[in-house]
């Protein structure tokens, strides 16, 4: 048996805004493959899976029409987004691995009252700084992503308003 979700049942399941996916749904980009006989999107098990294609590739810093093209043209499969994933966090986790380390070497310092060298503060300073660009350019990657749904939003409104006044 066959499992389907209604919009606001798969955009709490996802953690996206039932908007959002009737956003993604007018530009092409995630369809329901179904619909009650009162009109209401259904999504099935291919559509979760195609979704969660759709939020990898958004959280990567694809945006909108990158993971369009990308999805319908087939150039990068479920399994190779799956690892890219996966590869960013490895890469978050390292980061995150070093600075746990120096902290600690910092902290046994302190507690045995041995005196903390200048090299001890600059090696923290420089994972930091590292950990802190890859926020630094994931923030950028989500700014950029949300104002391209904002500019598209905005040029869809703009559109019907021409359509209206014709």
């Amino acid at each position: 048996m066959k499992r389907h979700w209604k919009v606001g049942d798969l955009a709490k399941l996802a953690g996206l805004t039932v908007r959002t996916l009737r956003f993604y749904d007018q530009i092409g980009l995630f369809s329901p493959s179904a619909q009650t006989e009162s009109g209401h999107r259904l999504y099935n098990e291919s559509d979760l899976s195609r979704l969660q294609q759709i939020v990898s590739l958004k959280e990567l810093g694809l945006s909108l029409e990158e993971i369009k093209s990308v999805l319908c043209d087939g150039q990068i499969s479920p399994l190779e987004i799956i690892n890219m994933q996966m590869a960013r966090i490895k890469e978050q986790i390292k980061l995150q691995q070093m600075l746990l380390e120096q902290l600690q070497h910092v902290s046994k310092s302190i507690q045995g009252n041995a005196p903390l060298t200048v090299e001890d503060f600059t090696e923290i300073l420089q994972v930091m700084k590292k950990s802190h660009e890859a926020l630094v350019v994931e923030r950028r990657t989500r700014w950029e992503q949300r104002l391209d749904l904002l500019g598209d939003f905005l040029a869809m409104g703009e559109e019907e308003s021409k359509f209206k006044e014709e």
